[in-house]
């Protein structure tokens, strides 16, 4: 061993007797998990659990995304309803159609779908329906009026108040403004004579039409006026009625409900891609057709469900029509049922004349997605939804198929997967669904995807088991 220079050893010497020791160890760095996730905070957030649906992975942790508001619904969510933002391409059309086909693989969920795009003359839930052994509910005013589908407002499953309630919806919509007191007094008047005067069937639109031109004389009586006073109280209410009597919405609400259509269905459909999406028709179909289901398709049993509506700016930004679904989304959270909306922009529904029921709206969505976004939309979406900064800057960045999910506060960034299985159903370009698979293919399919679907989820619960104690060195 070579000797050390007189230098070197005198200040070896030195330190050994000012510090006790010759060599100073460094200890190894040790921390816990959560101080690793509070030093990069966009992957703080904890998971939601194992049980649920598979969505994807998370970008940041690459652990499993799973998202069930049913399963989470009361200690995680205050309400189990869903709002979806995002432009067309990025991939919201696939997440939506995925969600649906995975929550059917539970006996107990049941979904309705207001289906309102489409191409080639069918809705783009079609194939889905298809592969389900399933007829769409097509809503078609061109359709020849023996064979088209009707849904009835003045149903007997409805009840008086929900039908009165309706009636006046439909008409403020196409009017642009509330009823004032006259008006509202003629169709009640209307509606109740009515009710009390047809009973050997269904009473249906042209009834109300009728008794509107031509009211009782009791009813006038009643108030202490001239009948001509309230046959001109109803004329305004009646030239709207009569649109979907005998006008460009006719065919669809002018007759009793069509016999045979199937509530108790795993997936149920209404196609109104037939309808122009920018006309007045849209919000008053989604009106009649959720007060409808309201009334006879929500029951006090056991099932989960999901009421899954495209194009939901229609319902969000009339003030009329989002009162309406206002009390179902109230009522609905009783029963059991998870209300999706989808929307392309939130400014479509935040600036506009519904204003506050929108926002009312909105508040009862505890679950928020959002696609990529310009960069001034993703800062106005933000505020109004609260988002954390970090999720407002990256959400322009954002693929399609990568969207910032904001569960009651739990935010994520999440890469959706879609299986081989689903891609031909969900993917509605003619590229990807010209060779669909066929149904055995497609039960196949289905049995491998729970196969792996449970080897991810048994992935989750590992990792959530050990991510409580885990340290990094």
């Amino acid at each position: 061993m070579a000797a050390l220079d007189p230098l070197t050893a005198i200040t070896d010497a030195f330190t050994s007797f000012l510090f006790g020791k010759t060599e100073t160890t460094r200890l190894p760095v040790r921390t816990s998990t959560g101080q690793a996730q509070a030093v990069y905070l966009p992957t703080a957030a904890p998971g939601l659990g194992d049980s649920g649906v598979i969505i994807g992975r998370e970008v940041y942790s690459g652990k499993g995304y799973i998202y069930d508001p049913f399963q989470l619904y009361g200690q995680q969510l205050p309400a189990p309803h869903w709002l979806v933002l995002g432009e067309s391409g990025n991939g919201k059309s696939a997440l939506e159609k995925t969600y649906v086909l995975r929550q059917l693989r539970f006996r107990d969920r049941q979904v309705v779908v207001l289906d309102a795009q489409g191409e080639d003359g069918v809705g783009e839930w079609n194939l889905i329906a298809e592969e389900m052994g399933i007829t769409p509910i097509r809503l078609d005013p061109a359709a020849a009026l023996d064979q088209g589908i009707r849904l009835n407002p003045l149903d007997p499953s409805i009840t008086t108040t929900g039908q009165l309630a309706l009636l006046r919806t439909i008409i403020e919509v196409a009017l642009g403004h509330g009823l004032d007191e006259r008006s509202g007094f003629a169709l009640k008047v209307a509606h109740s004579h009515v009710n009390a005067t047809i009973a050997a069937r269904q009473p249906v639109l042209t009834d109300i039409v009728e008794r509107l031109r031509h009211p009782r004389p009791e009813s006038a009586e009643a108030m202490n006026v001239a009948l001509d006073d309230v046959r001109a109280w109803g004329l305004d209410v009646a030239l709207v009625l009569d649109r979907l009597v005998d006008g460009d919405l006719r065919g669809m609400f002018d007759g009793p409900t069509t016999v045979g259509i199937d509530l108790d269905a795993p997936l149920i459909v209404f196609d109104l891609s037939h309808i122009d999406r920018n006309s007045i028709a849209m919000p008053i179909l989604m009106a009649i057709v959720g007060v409808w289901l309201e009334h006879t398709w929500i029951r006090p049993d056991r099932k989960k469900r999901i009421f899954l509506v495209e194009e939901a700016w229609h319902i969000i930004n009339s003030p009329f029509v989002a009162q309406l679904f206002q009390r179902l989304l109230k009522f609905g959270r009783r029963l059991g049922l998870s209300f999706v909306a989808v929307v392309h922009h939130l400014s479509d529904v935040v600036d506009g004349a519904a204003a506050r029921e929108a926002a009312a709206i909105l508040k009862m969505a505890s679950t928020r997605t959002i696609y990529a976004q310009k960069a001034d939309e993703a800062r106005s979406t933000g505020k109004v939804l609260g988002l954390p900064r970090w999720a407002v800057e990256i959400i322009p960045t954002l693929s399609p198929g990568i969207a910032v999910w904001d569960v009651n506060g739990n935010v994520q960034v999440v890469k959706h997967l879609v299986t081989e299985a689903e891609r031909p159903l969900v993917f509605t370009d003619r590229a990807m669904t010209e060779t669909s698979a066929g149904p055995e293919d497609f039960d196949t399919s289905l049995e491998a995807d729970l196969e792996a679907e449970a080897e991810a989820r048994a992935l989750a619960i590992e990792q959530a088991k050990t991510s409580s104690n885990s340290t990094v060195a």
